[in-house]
């Protein structure tokens, strides 16, 4: 079995071959080549925390696996990660164990990766301002992602604590080496949305982290923070505004989704009004954007299909690159 660090992903699988990989992926679901099972959460409300149990398997590439992800949000303040987890890759022609790859780097990486690609049929051509909202560890992947798939001048920074905020902006550059726009952290959330071609929302918000009356015409969302049925980044206002809803998946957010749960339990808003999934959007079978002043929404709560598709990847060229431990199990 072949063991991969975060470090040794980062060195050879790159946020461009994650958009690619994961891309394909899309059109494979789509065309029932992927199976994937509803994956298991167990919470642990004591810690506000949780793990998830992901299974997968794509036998187009001949790969299986089950990713399990931790997400303890108190961990910082003991010097540990909020996010952790593994990927475990077997083969589906023998069953053979391949690799045991660290998933919170690809578990990043495969969010912001999707959210690219939401992006780059969502939002428009120009947009070339971003507010990003939620400064942590996700938010990193999700920044670069779009700075892959559009020409960013201007990066609008907010979180809780500005600190946090301003912590992250000395992080852009290493990001994005290239990148030569302006960067500002904001004091009010609204007012850096109402400047914003596209909002990342990227947080464990319970309540809504800006007012849809904020939106401008032609603006792009990609929420992927809240995950949960009690969780809430977008406010009611926002669906109704949007033309365009997608979702990674619709069995995923009518289990996970709070943005679409709790409006829906309301009785104020339906799941009909989902204009479709990723898949599709990528497969050409819905549309995308169509025009200058379509205000649309990219909504993901993660499926275990993603993570397999980027770890087979990374696993192919870490075993050509001879990159990774080999241990005997």
């Amino acid at each position: 079995m072949l063991i991969l660090s975060e470090p040794q992903i980062r060195s050879l699988y790159t946020m461009k071959d994650a958009i690619k990989d994961l891309e394909k992926a899309l059109l494979d679901y789509i065309e029932g080549k992927i199976a994937n099972p509803h994956r298991t959460v167990i919470d642990f409300p004591d810690k506000s925390a949780s793990a998830l149990y992901m299974p997968s398997a794509i036998e187009s590439v001949g790969k299986s696996a089950v990713k399990v992800v931790t997400i303890f949000p108190n961990n910082p303040s003991i010097g540990k990660r909020t996010t952790q987890g593994v990927v475990l890759l077997s083969d589906t022609n023998n069953g053979e164990y391949l690799g045991c790859l660290n998933a919170s780097y690809l578990t990043r990486l495969r969010t912001g990766a999707v959210s690219g690609i939401a992006t780059k049929y969502l939002a428009k051509k120009d947009a070339s301002s971003i507010v990003v909202i939620g400064t942590g560890a996700m938010a990193e992947e999700q920044l670069q992602a779009l700075l892959v798939v559009r020409d960013i001048k201007t990066i609008m920074l907010f979180n809780r604590t500005k600190e946090k905020a301003q912590i992250f902006a000395g992080k852009i550059k290493k990001l994005d080496p290239e990148y030569s726009g302006e960067i500002v952290v904001m004091d009010d959330v609204d007012e850096a949305v109402s400047k914003a071609d596209i909002v990342i929302c990227s947080t464990r918000s319970n309540i809504p982290v800006f007012s849809g009356k904020a939106l401008q015409p032609g603006t792009h969302i990609n929420g992927i923070g809240s995950y949960l049925p009690h969780m809430q980044e977008v406010d009611e206002e926002t669906l109704h505004r949007c033309s365009k809803i997608v979702v990674d998946t619709m069995e995923g957010v009518k289990n996970e989704a709070g943005d679409f749960i709790i409006p829906a339990n309301r009785g104020t808003w339906s799941f009909s009004q989902l204009h479709g999934e990723i898949g599709q959007l990528a497969a050409g079978q819905i549309a995308g954007r169509e025009s200058g002043e379509e205000i649309t929404f990219f909504k993901s709560v993660g499926i275990a299909y993603f993570d397999i598709a980027v770890a087979a990847a990374a696993y192919e060229k870490a075993i050509k690159a001879g990159v990774g431990t080999l241990v005997e199990i």
